[in-house]
């Protein structure tokens, strides 16, 4: 009998390799912290892919004017990562176009920014009963798939068209990357102050994403070409899409199985319910100075203080510390006094009327720094307070599947990014950027006193013992739907009762309306 042959050293490697992951599969805690990776990765990628464009599309696009053929020269070119009118305002420099060819320019930039959001904005109402219906894995795998093509779409794209559809296609991946993503967390974490913890990990991710893109694509497509940042991107969807069928393995036989599980509540009841209707628009609310300014501020600094273009491009950078400090502070407050989330939350939009009205009087570079660091200081205060939310309302008040009402989440946030880049130019131009920035800011101060209706949404709690009832067997953590209700309180003479709240007026119409549908 021959020995056997020596295992060479990468196979050993392999080897091992594969035992320990196998083994980190079969812990629970750390296979949800692998998931917990591949969603921030998803997002982090997402966001990357939002504004990795925006140093690069500008110049493309007035290099394909003035040259007058779809592929242009980009030696020697110098660029600008910041925001779309930063772009545009090169392009104006640079284009020996008539002023309105530039015109015209800026206004094919803005609805390439804005078909993005917009396409998200239309297909959300589709992908999320599809996660709700095919659980979250799936539909992050299409999301990733769609995420890949979109980038290599990109990287060769030759003309606007090409590009215009690149970035549709995006809204397309995002819109199921995105909510499955995020529902997917939220089932994983059930739990307080875990499930706080993990989406805003998710939320500084979509944040580092969005700080670091200008910069990167700016640097590469100057000295590597325009396909390189595009094709590193779109390694990078690979590679979390192989991660995730390793992971969760989604065309598994158990995966298969969880369709006999309870369907989620149908989107259009989710939007009935008076309050993530409240939620939802204190999302879209807290969104709208962020969105409408990128696109204008830049040209603003210009006139108003001269502002260089290192100054422009540099203005939202410091804004990244305050972001995660508020996605912190709100994780560290959620955990001591769970039942004040929305108290983070008015204070956040506060914050952010605050800011976005100081905006107008700032005349030198710090101070404005200093404004728009407490207007994403604040978005991050009313994002961690408010995404959990959703997640218990769906779980105390319908069926704890995540996708329909993170679906809605995307809506208000798709509603504000779409309408920014289109409509914020005209308002200033027609208003002027003081009255933007004051309107937008009145906005959120008025909207915050609205969060006091969320105030008794604390005291409602899961019905532990009706999972016993609906499940045959303990639930295993991902796609976990079970349907959960109010646990009653008592009145003086012993009656079970609901808690009260500001919405019990509506609450029988409401209720009418979910029993004849």
């Amino acid at each position: 009998m021959e020995p056997a042959a020596p295992v060479g050293p990468a196979r050993a490697a392999a080897i091992k390799l594969s035992e320990a992951m196998g083994a980190v599969l079969q812990d629970p805690r750390r296979q949800r912290r692998l998931v917990l990776v591949i969603v921030c990765v998803a997002l982090f990628l997402d966001n990357m892919l939002y504004m990795v464009i925006v140093p690069i599309v500008p110049d493309y696009i007035a290099h394909m004017h003035k040259a007058g053929r779809p592929s242009p020269n980009t030696e020697g070119t110098t660029l600008q990562p910041s925001t779309p009118a930063t772009g545009s305002a090169n392009m104006g420099n640079t284009s020996e176009s008539p002023k309105t060819a530039t015109e015209s320019e800026d206004v094919k930039i803005g609805v390439l920014f804005a078909s993005k959001a917009i396409l998200q904005l239309l297909v959300n109402p589709l992908s999320g009963p599809f996660i709700d219906r095919m659980s979250y894995d799936v539909p992050l795998l299409i999301g990733l798939g769609v995420l890949f093509a979109s980038t290599v779409l990109f990287a060769f794209a030759e003309d606007y068209a090409t590009l215009f559809a690149a970035r549709s296609l995006q809204g397309l991946g995002s819109a199921f990357a995105d909510t499955s993503g995020i529902a997917m967390i939220a089932d994983k974490y059930p739990e307080e102050p875990e499930r706080s913890r993990a989406l805003g990990v998710a939320l500084a991710f979509i944040s580092f994403g969005s700080l670091v893109a200008p910069p990167f694509g700016g640097f590469l497509y100057q000295f590597a070409g325009k396909h390189v940042p595009f094709l590193v991107l779109a390694a990078v969807s690979l590679f979390d899409a192989l991660l995730l069928l390793v992971v969760a393995k989604p065309f598994s036989a158990v995966t298969r199985a969880r369709a006999n599980l309870p369907v989620g509540t149908p989107i259009h009841r989710l939007m009935l319910d008076p309050y993530i209707a409240v939620v939802a628009g204190a999302l879209t609310t807290c969104n709208i100075p962020l969105a409408f300014l990128e696109p204008t501020i830049a040209t603003w600094m210009e006139h108003t203080m001269a502002a260089s273009e290192w100054e422009r491009g540099m203005a939202w950078l410091p804004a990244f510390v305050p972001h995660v400090l508020g996605v912190y502070l709100t994780v560290r407050l959620a955990a001591r006094y769970p039942h004040l989330q929305w108290l983070y939350g008015a204070l956040g939009l506060a914050v952010i009327g605050a800011s976005s009205c100081v905006v107008p009087a700032c005349r030198s570079f710090a101070p404005l720094v200093v404004s728009l660091c407490g207007l994403c200081f604040g978005i991050a205060l009313v994002d961690t307070a408010l995404l959990p939310t959703l997640a218990f309302l769906v779980d105390v008040r319908h069926v704890s599947v995540y996708g329909s009402v993170y679906a809605i989440a995307d809506i208000s946030y798709s509603v504000a990014y779409a309408l920014g880049p289109i409509v914020a130019g005209h308002i200033v131009h027609s208003l002027g950027f003081a009255q933007l920035s004051l309107g937008m800011g009145l906005a959120n101060l008025l909207y915050a006193p609205v969060l006091l209706l969320l105030r008794n949404v604390g005291l409602l709690r899961r019905s532990r013992s009706e999972r016993d009832v609906l499940l045959d067997e303990p639930p295993q953590g991902l796609y976990d739907a079970v349907r959960l209700r109010e646990r009653p309180v008592s009145d003086p003479d012993g009656a079970p009762r609901s808690p009260s709240g500001p919405f019990d007026e509506c609450e029988d119409v409401y209720n009418n309306y979910y029993a004849r549908s």
